[in-house]
């Protein structure tokens, strides 16, 4: 837990929660001084800590100490609670993870609270102590750089899927490659799990942009808010065009699979009819050199001196006639 007062952009140490808290709130109300408690993994005890001291609405709490949460942006009396979903895109296995940040900006107050270990705030923290101007801002201007650094986190992983759908769509139409149904679920299922992420922001954001009653004031602030929601807005098109597209894709891979097996079946079925046809063909000579081979007497043939001639005739002319019927039937 990293806790901090920050009093015209400056960096102080916070030894007691309850008395920097009241002092800051004594000043005047144009002063932008704020306090920064950062939480990472808050058990109960810690985070009870903090709520007794902050009056955090119990909603709210409860979110908190649940997790997985969709992202959004709320109001409870005089305090924000902000949710976002932090995404980390793994290289080894072309995989998104996702993870959790919680916010709580209050009367001179912000509580940033991170679930798990991806996207992490302390170099947000460094940044903006490295840019008191930002700081004078106020709490409000945590929330826009923890926004920011997601946001354009976001765009990180949006591209890496980009180059997925790429390999994906050149291996299904290039015929470089085989693809299969798999790769294309598991890269679809990526996409989801980035979209769960951005599409619920997206509205937030743009209420907290434009909506008469937003906290945020005119000026320098907003205009920074407005640019995050903006490259959002960019991002989650992109992520949402993907999801088609690999609809698309799945559709036509599956429709050339179809075709394939379709082709398969028929060249199966023709090489059966072949069989079929020269089995057919060589069954008549196999039966009468049968009927012949059975030593009777009293076949008369056996004693006319053309009967060995005249059996091979008809055999020759019998699979001679078949042989032309398969072929005019196609089956030859």
């Amino acid at each position: 837990m990293d806790q901090a007062t920050y009093r015209d952009g400056v960096r102080y140490m916070c030894f007691d929660l309850s008395d920097d808290l009241e002092a800051l709130r004594q000043q005047p109300k144009d002063n932008a001084d704020f306090l920064w408690i950062g939480l990472h993994d808050p058990t109960q005890a810690e985070f009870d800590q903090v709520d007794a001291e902050l009056r955090l609405h119990p909603l709210a709490v409860e979110d908190v100490l649940s997790g997985n949460q969709r992202a959004k942006v709320e109001r409870y009396d005089d305090t924000m609670f902000v949710v976002l979903k932090t995404l980390r895109y793994i290289d080894s296995t072309s995989d998104v993870e996702t993870g959790e940040v919680m916010l709580f900006i209050g009367d001179r107050f912000v509580v940033t609270v991170r679930n798990g270990a991806l996207n992490p705030l302390a170099g947000i923290r460094r940044h903006l102590e490295a840019n008191p101007d930002l700081l004078r801002l106020g709490q409000l201007s945590v929330l826009h750089a923890v926004v920011d650094s997601i946001v354009d986190n976001y765009g990180v992983v949006e591209r890496e899927l980009a180059k997925d759908l790429d390999d994906i769509e050149t291996r299904v139409f290039g015929g470089e490659a085989v693809a299969e149904s798999r790769d294309i679920y598991r890269l679809k299922r990526e996409v989801l799990e980035a979209r769960r992420a951005t599409t619920p922001l997206v509205p937030a954001l743009e209420q907290l942009v434009h909506a008469p009653q937003s906290p945020l004031p005119q000026g320098e602030l907003r205009l920074l808010f407005r640019d995050v929601a903006d490259n959002l807005k960019t991002t989650n098109d992109h992520i949402e065009s993907y999801d088609r597209l690999l609809s698309d894709i799945l559709g036509a891979h599956l429709a050339q699979v179809s075709v394939e097996q379709t082709e398969i079946s028929v060249r199966q079925n023709d090489d059966m009819r072949k069989i079929s046809a020269w089995v057919a063909i060589a069954a008549v000579p196999t039966m009468i050199a049968g009927v012949y081979g059975m030593n009777f007497d009293d076949m008369p043939e056996l004693r006319w001196h053309y009967g060995y001639f005249a059996v091979l005739g008809v055999m020759l002319l019998a699979c001679v006639t078949l042989y032309r019927l398969f072929r005019h039937s196609g089956w030859l």
